[in-house]
């Protein structure tokens, strides 16, 4: 079984290779919102230009181009574009903000979490920042009686 450059599991599903566990179960949830009529449809690995190719004082710049894991059409007529990780890489924050403002659709950034299923990245970051705050210590000392506490 061939490993990514993150150390994730490469995994074959229907013919598709995908480069992880948790990608190839997304795929497999989106065969079943279609099937169940709760998408139009979608499709595997769309491309995206980002900038394109250009020459400057006779040097040659390659385009540059945003690979997704999926591109889902909703009943409603929207795009939905999506990036299946356990985290975000620096290169997809980058890519990210040249998406953002050349595409309309919109780019979701999910993971898989055993509590919450399939959740936006920065929602569980959220999440996780909130249940760890620490709440504000009650004293369990009593005051003695007849005085104030302002």
């Amino acid at each position: 079984m061939a490993i990514t450059k993150y150390g994730s599991k490469k995994v074959t599903i229907d013919g598709h290779t995908f480069d992880s566990k948790a990608e190839a179960k997304y795929y497999e949830q989106l065969k079943w919102l279609k099937q169940a009529k709760q998408i139009k449809d979608f499709k595997l690995q769309p491309r995206y230009i980002l900038q394109e190719a250009f020459k400057k004082n006779g040097k040659h710049f390659r385009k540059i181009e945003y690979v997704a894991d999926f591109e889902i059409h909703n009943l409603d007529g929207s795009i939905e574009v999506i990036d299946v990780k356990g985290y975000e890489t620096r290169d997809f924050s980058i890519k990210r903000k040249l998406f953002e403002k050349k595409y309309e659709h919109s780019l979701k950034l999910i993971t898989y979490n055993k509590s919450f299923g399939w959740i936006e990245l920065d929602e569980l970051k959220k999440m996780k920042r909130k249940a760890g705050k620490p709440r504000a210590k009650r004293s369990n000392r009593r005051r003695p009686a007849g005085v104030d506490e302002g």
